[in-house]
């Protein structure tokens, strides 16, 4: 059964700055709470930086840079359509939802300038976080617990790929690189920059065309949404966007490429939006209790999942 979302997201919820004090809420860390006990961003990660500074002078940094370089040389349109093509066999393993989030344990996202930590905390904390402000929203819940499980593409077993054929900013391909993405400097090393169909801002697609006909840097968001979508779950169209788009910032956060999207698109964006603020600042370095929430979310994967799925 297929949910309706009828309810809009409160996209008038405000995210003040006044501290940066943390407190232990719930399992993971937190600043003080909004006066109505919502989520409210912290302005620093767990390394003492801004969130998403890639320009910080720190041994972290200089790997982040590392990681963009090699991602923007070797993410082109005939790559991504070749990772498509393998990847969509679904023949790399037989396994549960919970399974793969055990799985996700061994991986940590060298692209990632804000956490270095196991990647199912990271699950976990925007998870709970979500719960606490949208408790109706169970769909929710459970996209913001399995959106990254795609980064078990790292793993041997499931052909190990470089992390940067799996983890980042992703970006369409087919099109003009647009100056917002991060450290965009590297992509004059991309042989895709001497195509001509794909140097001008439409590329070779048509205005509001729709994300889904965009070629996008292969990684772990598009990997998940194949996963999801192929194995029959019941998760509304809003959740497969989040999880197909949640690493795409210069749509989210600059405001680019919105010329390819669709009206569903648009609709959709919405969760998005909301789903992002949770993602990016719900990271911290305090431990959430597994066992204490795992019933919680094995219910919302056997209401939305089969229980076992090809990867």
């Amino acid at each position: 059964m297929t949910i309706l979302i009828e309810q809009q997201p409160d996209l008038g919820k405000t995210i003040p700055h006044e501290t940066n004090e943390l407190i232990l809420d719930g399992g993971f860390v937190m600043p003080k709470q909004t006066p109505n006990g919502g989520f409210e961003a912290p302005e620093i990660n767990a390394f003492g930086n801004d969130f998403r500074n890639y320009n910080a002078e720190t041994e972290r940094q200089k790997s982040v840079e590392e990681f963009y370089r090699l991602q923007h040389i070797n993410q082109t349109y005939d790559f991504v359509k070749r990772m498509r093509e393998e990847y969509k066999k679904l023949d790399k393993a037989e396994m549960s939802i919970w399974e793969c989030c055990v799985l996700l344990n061994e991986v940590v996202d060298d692209s990632d300038p804000d956490l270095d930590e196991p990647q199912i905390e990271h699950l976990l904390q925007t998870a709970e976080a979500i719960r606490k402000d949208y408790p109706n929203e169970d769909w929710l819940h459970l996209t913001a617990l399995i959106h990254d499980l795609g980064k078990v593409l790292c793993l041997p077993a499931f052909g190990g790929l470089p992390q940067w054929a799996v983890v980042g900013d992703t970006f369409p391909l087919g099109c003009a690189f647009d100056e917002s993405i991060v450290h965009h400097k590297y992509f004059k090393q991309n042989p895709d920059i001497k195509n001509p169909a794909y140097s001008t801002k439409n590329g070779v697609y048509e205005e509001g065309c729709g994300l889904e006909n965009v070629v996008m840097s292969w990684g772990h968001d598009d990997y998940m949404y194949l996963v999801a979508k192929e194995n029959g779950t019941t998760l509304p169209p809003a959740a497969l966007f989040v999880i197909r788009y949640h690493s795409f910032y210069p749509l989210h956060r600059e405001g680019k490429y919105t010329h390819l999207m669709n009206e569903e698109d648009r609709e959709c964006f919405k969760w998005l939006q909301i789903f992002n603020k949770y993602d990016l600042y719900s990271k911290s370095k305090v431990r959430v209790d597994v066992e204490k929430v795992k019933p919680y979310y094995l219910s919302l994967i056997e209401k939305y999942f089969p229980a076992k799925l090809r990867w």
